[in-house]
């Protein structure tokens, strides 16, 4: 019995002392598995935080980098944010004659055919190498200007009985003319016999104009504010006076029409001040009657300083209806000058309307021209 009992124990005891060993083998090998893996990961880690960082950093200054939307998958070198309205060749390198291209500025009309004659000689004042020329054909006739010499060399956009305004906030946008020093928005119907444009630029300069126009002859003009008639013997004047009626200005005046104020048939503004101005110019409201008000507000500055009109170097303002008329190639004929007009006015309204909400309602909005008046007049 007892040899039995013991036959029977000594298996037993044997497999727990194997199950006792396996296991500490098993523990063993565990922390070994544990120490070499630890070191391992903690080298890692050390890696990964020395990387992120450096993620991080690089992560933080792309976003603070000023990028065009939509160019966000372009790598920035590649990048052209501007253009103009020069041609270029078919053949032959334009890119070796960049360092030579002159400084230039923008000459555009909207016309009609049936003022080709004055706007050729307008075309014709403006030097080549200093101006690029587009012309906006409200009249749908593009094909008969060829006559003239300088018609290739301009640029020419057709839109049927649009104004210049809305042909501007369509194609002048301010990164397409941003190489252009001033663009010249002109009406058609301007005698320039006694205008020079490049003497003008340099009067601009001079003078520190950001927005500005040529005085009108008091005599051959049809002048509709007395701010922009010319003065004899002077360069440039920035206001007007007036001490009788209702519509008083003298030298504490500093809002338009006494001053700060250019009419929009002949407007010549800086590159700055047209990108301002573009943006201002609403997108259905293609009289832009009431602009001409606000327009100091874009003047980079004090409007009774940056805003004038030049004596020195003066237009005729022929007084030409031309919008709302017929045009010889479309019938029938109509002549909806007074419904243009009434509608210009309407326009003005809703501007002004517009204007006054925006205000209103932009908290973060600072009235520079108030803040001035009110310190002029302190």
């Amino acid at each position: 019995m007892i040899k039995a009992f013991a036959s029977s124990f000594v298996p037993s005891e044997s497999k727990n002392r194997l199950r006792l060993c396996t296991f500490f083998i098993a523990i063993l090998l565990g922390a070994g598995a544990y120490f070499i893996a630890s070191e391992f990961i903690t080298k890692e880690m050390f890696r990964w935080e020395a990387f992120y960082p450096a993620r991080n950093v690089k992560s933080s200054t792309c976003k603070n980098r000023c990028r065009p939307p939509g160019s966000e998958s372009l790598p920035e070198g590649i990048i052209t944010k501007t253009s103009n309205f020069e041609f270029h060749p078919l053949w032959g390198s334009s890119v070796q004659n960049k360092m030579l291209k002159m400084s230039k500025n923008l000459l555009a009309i909207a016309v009609g055919i049936k003022q080709r004659r004055v706007v050729s000689k307008i075309v014709e004042k403006f030097p080549r190498d200093n101006f690029d020329v587009i012309l906006f054909h409200y009249d749908g006739v593009v094909d008969e200007w060829r006559d003239f010499a300088w018609s290739s060399r301009a640029l020419h956009v057709s839109a049927l009985n649009q104004t210049k305004w809305w042909f501007a906030k369509r194609f002048l946008h301010p990164d397409i003319v941003a190489e252009y020093n001033y663009i010249f928005l002109w009406d058609e119907d301007l005698g320039v016999e006694n205008f020079n444009p490049k003497r003008y630029v340099s009067i601009l300069k001079e003078e520190g104009l950001e927005i500005s126009q040529p005085a009108l002859d008091p005599v051959k003009s049809k002048v509709h504010q007395l701010l922009t008639a010319r003065k004899t013997g002077s360069k440039v004047h920035r206001r007007f006076y007036n001490f009788k009626g209702s519509g008083r200005c003298n030298a504490n005046s500093t809002a338009p029409p006494c001053t700060g104020w250019v009419e929009m048939m002949a407007p010549v503004f800086s590159r700055a001040a047209w990108r301002c101005t573009w943006y201002m110019i609403q997108n259905d409201l293609i009289h832009a009657w009431g602009l001409d008000r606000q327009l100091g507000y874009c003047a980079q500055g004090d409007r009774t300083q940056k805003v004038g009109v030049v004596d020195a170097e003066y237009i005729v303002h022929l007084g030409l209806p031309t919008l709302g008329a017929s045009h010889d190639n479309v019938e029938p004929k109509m002549d909806n000058r007074v419904k243009v007009r009434m509608q210009s006015s309407l326009e003005m309204q809703i501007f002004k309307e517009r204007w006054t909400d925006a205000a209103k309602k932009d908290k973060c909005w600072i009235d520079r021209a108030q803040t001035q008046a009110e310190h002029a007049a302190a």
